[in-house]
């Protein structure tokens, strides 16, 4: 079972590299469609549900009940799909949970893909006012979601407070545009490093014919980038380490497997800027980025001659909106229900970082009272076993009928983050993945039982 969840795991994250750059969505093409023949879905086995599915706003629904329903909701939000026409449902990963347990849950496929956070807001919540007449009006409504997912859990619950009971973002993009940031933030040291010079928006070539040659003069010997390192690939994973996250376990096993899949971070970053006319100007910006190439928080003279000359971009003001649903809709951290959030300490998709920004602007606004974080052992994006997320969403559940603050992690401390045992807390099981072409596994001795 244990390998299965992994395998599960690593066809999310291949499902997100293989799909090429993320897209933003704008104005949507009006020919997406919903295959309403595989909307139909059965009982797991050993247990008897009321299951519906169909079309609404738009979007493709499945729904589900348990004969003993307990009365509560459980919205599931899906990630990013890419950018194909057909629009497809997810069940939850915790789909058998939530039936032994008692729990109603819906999940939408959206009206759109690409990443369009506004109408996953939108048609969840939507979803969730077709709930009460379909089903009846549940007495505690909680929302989770994965990836996208999580930033439309975070987005929901402060356009709709008053909608949502308790919220589990899970990998999720916490920080919104900092995610883009963060991919143009390894585009352009990664140019600075080996002399490229392209220019923004980047050309349309840029990955078969500027990329290929980066990675030479940032790899070492066979077999080179990202497995061996030249001293400019070496700079190049520090510099990401410090604006993913910083210094934290596993992160130079998380930077080779993350760049072993085609161009990864480097597919990332080219398709989001005024050339694809998906939203109203340039979202990225690194105008007041300060980066560095060594563990010194003190800048070297090569440090100083990067932060001069590297490309800087900057957002256009119609690009970005404080509030709202638009382009890329803002988390301001202004949260009114508890809210229990997970996420790999190695993920360089949707990194670390992502945690940090939502912490720090929860306890802006006063509400770190209703925030706990929880990270997990792994270098994958959403790498975590299926016992994890039920638990968390459990210990979730307590919080909101019981009053029980459950424990987290300090996510903002760096001498914490940086410790060799840090996420052992939450991690019941040593991750690990072998396959025939990289093989990752939490380094030996492991570090949550060594000494």
């Amino acid at each position: 079972m244990k390998k299965l969840i992994i395998w599960v795991a690593i066809a999310l994250l291949l499902s997100f590299a293989s799909g090429g750059s993320i897209v933003l969505a704008g104005n949507p093409p009006s020919n997406y469609y919903v295959d309403e023949t595989k909307l139909p879905f059965n009982a797991l086995p050993g247990t008897t549900t009321d299951r519906y599915w169909g079309i609404h706003t738009g979007a493709g629904y499945r729904v589900e009940v348990p004969k003993n329903w307990n009365g509560a909701l459980v919205l599931y939000c899906h990630g990013y799909r890419g950018t194909g026409l057909e629009l497809t449902v997810s069940n939850p990963s915790i789909r058998q949970y939530l039936i032994n347990n008692g729990f109603a849950w819906a999940a939408s496929s959206y009206r759109t893909n690409s990443y369009d956070v506004k109408a996953g807001v939108m048609d969840t919540h939507a979803l969730a006012k077709f709930f009460n007449g379909l089903v009846g009006k549940p007495k505690r409504t909680y929302i989770i979601g994965h990836s996208m997912g999580g930033h439309i859990t975070g987005v929901a619950i402060e356009q709709y407070p008053k909608s949502f009971d308790g919220a589990l973002p899970m990998c999720g993009v916490m920080g919104d545009n900092e995610l883009f940031d963060y991919f143009l933030d390894y585009q352009v040291v990664a140019q600075w490093l080996t002399e490229t010079n392209v220019g923004y928006p980047f050309p349309l070539d840029y990955t078969t014919v500027n990329v290929p040659q980066m990675k030479l003069e940032l790899g070492g010997a066979a077999p080179g980038f990202p497995y061996t390192l030249s001293s400019d690939g070496v700079m190049l994973r520090t510099a990401t380490k410090y604006f993913s996250g910083g210094e934290r376990p596993l992160f130079n096993q998380a930077f080779t497997y993350s760049l072993y899949n085609a161009n990864f971070l480097f597919g990332q970053g080219i398709s989001y800027d005024t050339r694809s006319n998906l939203v109203p100007g340039i979202v990225n910006d690194n105008t007041d980025r300060v980066y560095q190439l060594d563990d010194d928080p003190a800048l070297s003279a090569e440090e100083i001659l990067l932060n001069a000359e590297v490309l800087r971009v900057a957002a256009d003001p119609q690009g970005r909106h404080p509030s709202g649903l638009a382009n890329i809709p803002s988390i301001s951290g202004d949260i009114k229900i508890p809210v229990l959030s997970l996420h790999t300490v190695g993920d360089l998709f949707v990194p670390f970082l992502m945690e940090q920004i939502y912490a720090q602007r929860v306890a802006e606004k006063g509400k770190s009272d209703l925030l706990v974080q929880r990270i997990i052992r792994d270098i994958i994006h959403c790498g975590f076993t299926t016992a994890e997320q039920e638990v968390a969403f459990a210990d979730l559940v307590n919080w909101v009928e019981n009053g029980t603050k459950p424990a987290g992690d300090d996510v903002l401390t760096p001498s914490v983050v940086a410790d060799p045992k840090y996420g052992c807390q939450f991690t019941p099981v040593r991750h690990q993945y072998l396959s025939p072409v990289i093989i990752w596994d939490d380094p030996l001795p492991w570090a949550c039982t060594a000494p």
